[in-house]
Formats: structure tokens, C-alpha cells, sequence
């Protein structure tokens, strides 16, 4: 925070400087009736000249309290403004250098807190904090010194009410109230997390009838959040009206009257010398009040600066010093490993060459590791052992421009951008022409669709663009044909088209074929069928590898799931099982 701070420097000098200038002079209208009081009070006949000198210097002062404070605000909003744009751009940028795969493991709510809430959070640090501080420490400063050449005694006693409230601030720190501060967090994090849970998918439970669950599930956070603020509430109450007691004004007043009292009684003051400790000693205690007040803010802003940190901390996708560009695009996986926690490794040992000019078919059960495996392709993550070797050399070695010029990828999650639909197409391409596009998306099977679209390839998505699923896929699709990249990695990328659409964009990925080296997981049998090497994994290992026909004809494993994966197609669809693949 401080290195992001630096550049504000002057003017959070200038925000203090203003500050300290109107809280001074906002002493003036209080030090004018003190002066007033005393004139007019004192025997003898009124200096009239004095009553006038004394009102024109307290309005004056006021009016200088008001020009330099709203100076001040303003100044600490203009730069509460930058810096919260600085974050948010920083944050940005960290999180388009993280691993995708990071970020894939990330909830959505977690991530956008921090965006957005937390950032916002930091506004009372940055806007108010500065004034708030230079307020409640000059302006007991100058009272004090003030108050002391009046009455040293009565001064005492008036700081007893000040130095009550500053005694309650640690029970305020104990590490019960700091424990459910974190609490309270926490709880907000689940509801957010909760919130867009629920929002996104409310569909699907609602039409497999578990709305119910999926409400208990929010209310359970809720709940929780529930039990956290009062357990927070509990603890802080106590303190908080405690320290309000103590800087209240009947009590200020109370104090200071009852010592005032006691001094005139013993004849120790004059009664005319009480005037300025009853006006000053609430003067006295506001801003540590209003400081008070806003310490809640100041805490939170703090533990928000805390997950910006975290964030802002993780570290980037290492680039290489010395980067190397791959020669050609042969792809080698040797001795890879991988495990997203220490201790549980997902892929174990993977040995696997994807030669120029083939489609590989990664097949295998639930868990056996393959949306894992594709990933490190596109380096989503880097492995814990061996290397993934594309154009002989290792990814690490490739700097991620030259990678993603090479490597295009579609995955069965599609998330396309709140822009035209021409612009996500062309998002790898940003300098292709409106025929490229449009020739992209024919191969994709999506142009006539685009057409139909309130203004064509200019809508846009999330406005006047609304896409199903199997469409958005098709658009993921276009826009990777346009990339042309001579790697092409598919998560069952048509896993939400139609047969017609399927076949059209199967026949598009031939046509652009030529040496490209196709890595694709394979649900559907069509796609193991087409694949000139199938490889079945199995407990995140290699167990059978090969041509579909050779692998069927060994009777293995992969013959055995290719069987049981065709007879349950079969029995859903009612349809005969058909050719075997040759």
C-alpha cells in the first residue's frame, strides 16, 4: 500500500496541510465567543470596537474552516478515486498473469469481493482518514495548550472524559473482538459465494427439484453470518457505548462543571474563566468521538487492504528470461506429474507424444485426470514433475504471447465476453477483417444464427445478443478457427451441438487440418472413431494407447470401454450400436 500511496504523496500533503489550516482556524468562532463573553461580562463599560473585532475574526475563522476542509475533501476524493482505480487495475492486471488455473480454482464470489467490496472498502482510509486523524489530534493539541494558560486544573479534569473513551480502545483489540471481525468476513465471503451460486444455477436445481436445498444452502449462510455479526455485536456493544458515554456532551459537560463548580466555590477561578472549558472541552472531545465512529471503517478497510494484498501477492505465471519460440509443433509430454494439493497427484507419470498432422483422443472415466491433462497443454498449470515439450522446448521456456499464438483451445465452459459478437470472435485476431470473421463463423455453422441477431455480428453479447449454449459454444469455435493456431486443444468443444453442427464443424477442423496437432477429450464415440490415436486413461495414468482399431482388436481395457460406453449410448437412445471404428 505504501509503494501505491507514493505517487499520491503531495497530495495527501496537500489534503493534511488544508486539513490542519481549517481545523485551527474552526477554533476561532469558539475562542470569539470566549473573548465575547469575557467583554461583555467583564465591569465597566463595553469596548464596542473589541465586541466587533472579536465577531469579525470568528466569522472570518469559520469561514476559513469551511473553505480549506471542503478543499481538503475534495482533494482526498479526487485521490481516494485514483487510488481505488490504481487497485483495481492492479488487480487486474495480477489476475490476467496468475495461472488460468488459479483462477479455475477460485470462486467467483471469493474474487469479485475483492474487485469490488474490498476496494471500496478502502474509502474511508484514503478520503476520510487523513482529516479525521489531523482533526482529532490538532484540535485537542491547540485546545489544550489554550486551556492550560487559563487553568492547568480544570484542564486536567476536562481530559478525564478523553482519556476515559482512549482507555475502552483496546478492549476493542483483544483477540475475541479481532476473531470475529474475521468471522464476520468470512461470512460475508460464503453469502457472496452463496448469492452467485445460487444465481447461476438456479436452473438446473429448480428443474431437478432442489430449489429447496438450494435455499437452504443460502440461508444456511446467511445464518452463519448472522450468528457472526452478533457475536461481534455482543462483544463491541459494551465498549462502544462505554467510549459514546464518555465523549457524550451532557457528560463532558457534567464533568467540567462539576470540577468548574468545585474551583469557583474554593475560590481557585473566577466564574467568567469557566466559559472556555465548557465550549472548548466538547470542541475537545468531538473529533475523538467522530474518530471513534469511524474505526470500524478503518478496521475494515484494513482487513480489505489484507485480501487485496493476498491477491496482489500471487504469484504471476513465471516468464521465461531468455524466451525460446518452438521449432514446429510436435508435442511431448515426458514423465509428467501433477497434483493440485501436496500429496495427491492427479496425473502420475504421463509419457505421451502428439505428433503434426493427428487428432489424440483422451478418453477414460470420471476422475481419471483428462480435462487435467489438456489443461497443461495451454500451461493452465505448470507440472510438479517432468515437462510438457512443444517444437522441443519446454513451455516454461516459451513465453506466453508465442505460446497462445500457437496453442487455441475450446473447452465445454464457454464464457464469452459483454462485446460484439464479431469482437469474440476475432479476440485472438483483434486485426482480422470482417470476411475472416464471417468465414470462421460459416465453418463454425453459427453465421446464419449471427444473422438473425438484432444487428448481425455487431450485437452485442449480454445486451442484444442472447446465444444458448450450444451457440456460444459455436462462436468458442469460430474464434478458435480464426486463430488458426497449428495446436488446437477441445474439451468436447461440441458437446452442446447438434449432429448437423457437429458434423459441419468436424468437417471444418479436417478441411483446416493439414499438420495441425489436435489434442481432444472424447466423450462421444464419433470423435474416438475419427481420432488417429486413442489414449485411455485411468487413475491419472497411461493404461492403453493406440489406433481405435488396434486398441479394439487387443480386447483390453479400452475394448471393454468402448463397449460399455456403446451399449449405454445405445439403450438411451434405443438406436442399433453401428460400425465399429476402423
Amino acid at each position: 500500500m505504501a509503494r501505491l500511496l507514493r505517487p499520491y504523496a503531495w497530495s495527501f500533503g496537500a489534503v493534511v496541510l488544508l486539513q490542519v489550516i481549517g481545523a485551527v482556524a474552526g477554533l476561532a468562532p469558539l475562542l470569539a465567543v470566549v473573548e465575547l463573553g469575557r467583554t461583555l461580562l467583564s465591569t465597566g463599560p463595553v469596548d464596542h470596537g473589541r465586541v466587533w473585532t472579536v465577531v469579525v475574526v470568528g466569522a472570518a475563522g469559520l469561514l476559513v474552516r469551511l473553505l480549506f476542509t471542503a478543499a481538503s475533501s475534495g482533494i482526498g476524493h479526487v485521490v481516494d478515486g485514483q487510488v481505488q482505480l490504481a487497485l483495481r487495475r492492479r488487480l487486474a492486471a495480477r489476475l490476467g498473469r496468475v495461472p488460468i488455473g488459479w483462477l479455475s480454482r477460485r470462486r467467483t464470489g471469493e474474487l469479485a469481493k475483492v474487485v469490488g467490496d474490498d476496494v471500496s472498502a478502502v474509502h474511508p482510509f484514503i478520503a476520510h482518514a487523513p482529516g479525521e486523524l489531523v482533526a482529532a489530534f490538532v484540535v485537542p493539541l491547540v485546545s489544550l495548550v489554550y486551556l492550560f494558560t487559563v487553568d492547568w486544573r480544570l484542564t486536567l479534569i476536562t481530559l478525564a472524559p478523553v482519556l476515559l473513551a482512549v482507555a475502552l480502545v483496546p478492549l476493542m483489540m483483544t483477540p475475541a473482538r479481532l476473531r470475529e471481525q474475521k468471522e464476520f468476513d468470512a461470512g460475508m465471503g460464503r453469502i457472496s459465494n452463496a448469492a452467485v451460486e445460487f444465481a447461476q444455477g438456479i436452473a438446473v436445481v429448480k428443474a431437478f427439484g432442489g430449489a429447496g436445498r438450494a435455499h437452504r444452502r443460502f440461508r444456511t449462510a446467511a445464518d452463519e453470518f448472522t450468528d457472526a455479526f452478533l457475536r461481534w455485536v455482543r462483544g463491541m456493544a459494551p465498549v462502544a457505548a462505554g467510549m459514546q458515554l464518555a465523549l457524550s456532551p451532557p457528560f463532558v459537560l457534567l464533568v467540567v462543571l462539576g470540577g468548574g463548580a468545585a474551583l469557583i466555590t474554593n475560590g481557585a477561578m473566577e466564574p467568567a474563566g469557566l466559559l472556555p472549558f465548557l465550549l472548548l472541552g466538547l470542541g475537545l472531545t468531538a473529533p475523538v468521538a467522530a474518530l471513534g465512529h469511524g474505526f470500524d471503517d478503518l478496521q475494515a478497510a484494513r482487513r480489505a487492504l489484507g485480501r487485496i494484498g493476498d491477491v496482489l501477492a500471487t504469484p504471476p505465471l513465471p516468464e521465461p528470461a531468455h524466451p525460446v519460440e518452438p521449432r514446429g509443433h510436435r508435442v511431448e509430454l515426458r514423465g509428467v506429474r501433477f497434483g493440485y494439493e501436496s500429496g495427491h497427484e492427479v496425473l502420475r507419470g504421463i509419457d505421451l507424444v502428439l505428433e503434426p498432422g493427428t487428432v489424440t483422443a483422451v478418453v477414460g472415466p470420471s476422475g481419471s485426470g483428462k480435462s487435467t491433462l489438456v489443461q497443461l497443454l495451454p500451461r493452465f498449470f505448470d507440472p510438479t514433475h517432468g515437462s510438457v515439450v512443444l517444437g522441443g522446448a519446454d513451455l516454461r521456456e516459451i513465453g506466453s504471447r508465442e505460446l497462445y499464438r500457437t496453442v487455441s483451445f475450446v473447452f465445454q465452459d464457454v464464457r464469452l465476453l459483454r462485446a460484439s459478437v464479431a469482437d469474440n470472435i476475432a479476440l485472438a485476431v483483434p486485426h482480422a477483417g470482417p470476411d475472416d470473421v464471417v468465414r470462421a463463423a460459416r465453418l463454425a455453422n453459427i453465421h446464419d444464427r449471427i444473422l438473425q441477431l438484432p444487428r448481425g455480428y455487431a450485437s452485442v453479447i449480454g445486451e442484444d445478443a442472447g446465444l444458448s449454449g450450444g451457440e456460444a459454444q459455436r462462436v468458442a469455435i469460430a474464434r478458435a478457427l480464426l486463430a488458426d493456431a497449428p495446436v488446437l486443444v477441445l474439451d468436447e468443444a461440441t458437446a452442446f451441438a447438434d449432429p448437423q453442427t457437429e458434423q459441419a464443424v468436424r468437417r471444418a477442423l479436417a478441411a483446416l487440418g493439414g499438420d495441425r496437432t489436435v489434442l481432444v477429450i472424447a466423450h462421444r464415440l464419433e470423435t474416438i472413431a475419427d481420432a488417429d490415436t486413442v489414449v485411455l486413461l485411468e487413475n491419472g495414468a497411461v493404461v492403453e494407447r493406440g489406433a481405435p482399431a488396434e486398441l479394439l482388436a487387443r480386447d483390453g481395457r479400452f475394448a471393454a470401454f468402448w463397449k460399455s460406453h456403446r451399449s449405454a449410448v445405445a439403450g438411451e437412445s434405443g438406436a442399433p450400436r453401428g460400425d465399429e471404428p476402423r
